[in-house]
């Protein structure tokens, strides 16, 4: 259902003649365009056209790669399958508003034709007309509405029915999107817990080796104040004596 879907769209915006491209473009991963060009047998500026008249629409994107021997870009296309069936659903509501439209014209007004010419004209043109056709100068006959309108239902009908299968796969294609955005803020989140685990691993190491630090630090400061004082001691012990030994020196003489 939901490749013919995409076929009736491409058909719409491009061509019947393009329809094909619809299987050649995943909605996961992205396609080079040569190979598209290959698969449908056709020339690359053509493939090219068709993609670029998707992508006015935003029914496709493209993401370009840089050929790291050669050096040119090449392109990469993917359907924008949410996107696509919005187009086809926007399509189908007007054409059956437009349906139903005509539905209330008929029902309320007069339509006259010229049987040999199948030339249809509402009242007012028929009026101008005096009820001859200009073509083949017959008369008008006075169409019959209520056929035209069961025809009328009939298309409306058909269309309300595309339109719900439409909905449908729109429904399934956005549910598939919200379930796939979930996985990824779930990975998300278990990255972001992961990374902080390992900062706060990091910030307990810091720490303990700041600790470790500082008890060094403690340490050689008390060591250093230690080496420093016996030093200091030696000294005062030095002039102590030497100052002894002048005193004594003093009193001999």
């Amino acid at each position: 259902m939901l490749k013919q879907f995409l076929k009736d769209i491409i058909t719409i915006v491009v061509g019947k003649q393009a329809e094909d491209i619809a299987e050649l473009l995943d909605n996961k991963k992205y396609v080079n365009e040569f190979l598209i060009a290959k698969k449908m047998d056709i020339t690359i500026n053509q493939t090219r056209n068709i993609l670029y008249k998707l992508s006015d629409k935003g029914l496709v994107s493209s993401i370009r790669k840089k050929d790291k021997k050669k050096g040119w870009y090449t392109y990469f296309w993917k359907i924008e399958i949410i996107k696509s069936l919005e187009f086809l659903k926007d399509i189908l509501t007007k054409n059956i508003e437009q349906i139903d439209n005509q539905i209330k014209s008929r029902e309320t007004k007069d339509f006259y034709v010229c049987e040999k010419c199948n030339i249809e004209f509402n009242e007012e043109n028929a009026l101008l007309h005096n009820f001859t056709c200009n073509e083949c100068g017959s008369i008008f006959s006075l169409k019959d509405n209520l056929k035209f309108i069961k025809e009328l239902n009939r298309q409306r009908d058909k269309y309300n029915k595309e339109l719900q299968n439409v909905q449908g796969e729109l429904m399934t294609e956005k549910e598939k999107e919200d379930k796939k955005k979930q996985k990824e803020i779930i990975k998300e989140e278990k990255i972001r817990k992961e990374i902080k685990k390992k900062l706060a691993k990091k910030k307990k190491r810091i720490k303990n080796l700041e600790k470790g630090l500082k008890k060094r630090l403690f340490k050689t400061k008390k060591g250093i104040k230690k080496i420093i004082t016996k030093k200091i001691k030696k000294k005062i012990r030095k002039i102590k004596i030497i100052k002894k030994g002048k005193k004594k020196n003093k009193k001999r003489k």
